[in-house]
């Protein structure tokens, strides 16, 4: 009887361990819990968007979250993509919707590549950034292809 009672535990602690490997699917509704105020930056000589992250997205800053949007190459020999809540000809930098429609996608596999809007799922660990201006405000690291 008790090599039933190490096996049920071993599977709860497996399906426990399990659980919290997993990422929570997020929408672009999360998103938009962020304000924008005009910074001026001296080095550039220009205002740009500074960001103050709510409370329901300062929660999910190193979670491994998932999020499904169209996908837009910025460097693909480097490997870099943003992914995107509307299609390239609508999105942040050709459009009129805001810094919270995009994600900057860090891939584990730099070799990834994927077509202009082509619209997939991925999941990363969510980094906020409020600083560095050579980034966007929200980057997924370590990011995956889900489908």
């Amino acid at each position: 009887m008790k090599i039933v009672y190490k096996l049920l535990i071993m599977s709860l602690l497996c399906w426990c361990f399990e659980a919290n490997a997993q990422s929570t699917l997020i929408t672009w509704k999360t998103l938009k819990d962020v304000r924008f105020q005009n910074k001026f930056f001296k080095d550039l000589g220009e205002y740009l968007l500074f960001p103050t992250f709510g409370e329901s997205v300062k929660k999910l800053e190193g979670k491994s979250v998932s999020i499904r949007g169209y996908m837009i190459p910025v460097d693909v020999n480097e490997g870099l993509y943003v992914i995107s809540a509307l299609p390239m000809s609508s999105c942040f930098f050709c459009g009129g919707s805001g810094p919270e429609t995009i994600i900057e996608v860090n891939f584990k596999n730099k070799k990834m590549r994927f077509k202009t809007d082509e619209v997939r799922t991925i999941k990363g660990i969510l980094k906020l950034n409020d600083s560095e201006i050579e980034h966007m405000n929200y980057i997924l690291n370590t990011a995956e292809l889900v489908e």
